[in-house]
């Protein structure tokens, strides 16, 4: 039976695509598995219509959601990384790159623009999972830091938005040094009493949780999101212990006092409003 035919029916049966954000017109939720369409899924702020799981989505996605209409410019999307160590695993660096530039469209992990929420300005550092899982190499670090320039110079407020597998390890001691290079630089927008909001989204793990996704002025993130340095598995194996239920979700952070507050995607645009509104009026 044809899609439209499907549709027009009502048979919302599972197709072979399981993406978070498909291509396709179906969109099969991870957590309840109901099947619903991507038209159904977009208009929903990318959240399940069924059970409000928030799926993947990459930095276009959150600049839709986060900027007002037509104000959204990209900066710095000429930067690519490079192959300087001529790194080999089960694939050459090199090709790994262009692969992944072929398949997503994109230049590196990290995307950067600047717009307006809600009439106040913002400048938004966004990373994507899609390029070897949102791994944070230096070209992610360069991104980060040349955004903050671009806040100091507009005096406009920085957003991070954090999702992420951990440090490149193709990149070795260079991708390392990018936790103390964005640490570092995000003590000038302090000392330049500019506002930094750190927004963690699943996942966001190793060395980008060690560094720059945890030093916000408000460190929040979304419903139910992973958000740690090590894995679980490792954590368990490494202290011979079983781990509280939820550990690691972002739930069980902000119980702990690790997050100031976890914002559903639909709020998010208005969170941020509101956020600018106060550091504003401060």
């Amino acid at each position: 039976m044809s899609w439209f035919k499907r549709l027009k029916e009502g048979i919302t049966t599972a197709t072979k695509s399981k993406k978070d954000v498909p291509e396709g017109i179906w969109y099969q939720c991870k957590r309840c598995k109901e099947t619903s369409t991507t038209k159904e899924l977009r208009e929903n702020f990318y959240l399940c219509p069924k059970c409000d799981y928030h799926s993947l989505i990459g930095s276009e996605e959150y600049f839709d959601l986060i900027f007002d209409e037509h104000s959204g410019e990209p900066l710095f999307d000429n930067l690519i990384s490079y192959d300087f160590l001529e790194f080999t695993d089960l694939k050459p660096y090199k090709r790994r790159l262009e692969e992944s530039r072929a398949k997503t469209g994109l230049n590196d992990a990290m995307a950067v623009a600047e717009g307006l929420v809600n009439g106040k300005p913002l400048v938004v550092a966004c990373m994507d999972f899609r390029f070897i899982g949102g791994s944070m190499g230096s070209v992610v670090g360069e991104k980060i830091s040349l955004a903050i320039d671009r806040c100091l110079e507009t005096k406009a407020p920085f957003l991070l938005i954090s999702k992420s597998g951990g440090a490149r390890m193709m990149e070795s001691a260079f991708s390392l040094m990018q936790m103390a290079k964005t640490s570092a630089k995000l003590t000038l927008l302090a000392k330049n009493k500019i506002p930094y909001l750190s927004l963690m989204t699943d996942p966001t793990t190793g060395g980008v949780t060690a560094s720059f996704a945890m030093l916000g002025d408000i460190n929040f993130a979304e419903p139910e999101a992973l958000i740690g340095f090590a894995g679980p598995r490792v954590i368990r194996e490494t202290i011979k212990k079983e781990l509280p239920e939820g550990f690691q979700t972002s739930e069980f952070l902000l119980d702990k006092g690790f997050l100031d507050l976890i914002v559903n995607r639909k709020d998010l645009k208005e969170t941020l409003s509101d956020l600018l509104t106060l550091f504003q009026n401060r």
